[in-house]
């Protein structure tokens, strides 16, 4: 069975030269999220939690390196597909227990206040952004239900 050490080798590898929007190592985002996790399973499917979303490394190549059937499942539903609607794409992760925690966490890093770059130019998108996180979390946590979300997220959702 493949290990945690084994995911950060392979997110590692996989987000090498990625940075996020403050010019930080990619990296560093999903071993937060992973960190902020307390089940190992959801620690090694939140260091995955981008790969095959946002590398070449596919679901195969993860299901290869013997991940166990719940983490490979928990990557799968948390990849968006191209062009999907980011509330569906929600609304089908939300059923998977690794999956739900593992947005949770990532939710709450995308949203810390610290990493979110609000300049003058960016501020109306950035703004509808960190709301759109913030009632994805609402969502994801059960404090509002899906056609509240949907209402919400029809509001929210970019045009892209």
């Amino acid at each position: 069975m493949a290990t945690f050490d084994r995911a950060v080798q392979i997110a590692a590898a996989a987000h090498a030269g990625q940075v996020d929007k403050e010019g930080q190592p990619y990296l560093l985002h999903v071993l937060r999220v992973a960190l902020a996790v307390a089940d190992p399973e959801a620690r090694i499917a939140a260091v995955l939690h981008d790969v095959v979303e946002d590398t070449a490394v596919t679901l195969e190549q993860i299901r290869a390196e013997g991940f166990s059937p719940a983490v490979v499942e928990a990557v799968r539903v948390l990849t968006r597909r191209h062009g999907a609607p980011y509330a569906e794409y929600v609304i089908g992760l939300k059923a998977n227990a690794l999956a739900r925690a593992v947005k949770l966490s990532d939710l709450a890093d995308n949203s810390r206040l610290d990493r979110n770059v609000l300049t003058l130019d960016r501020f109306d998108r950035d703004r509808r952004r960190i709301v759109k996180y913030l009632v994805t979390y609402k969502f994801v946590a059960d404090q509002i239900d899906e056609p509240t979300y949907r209402a919400l997220m029809a509001e929210l959702e970019d045009p892209v």
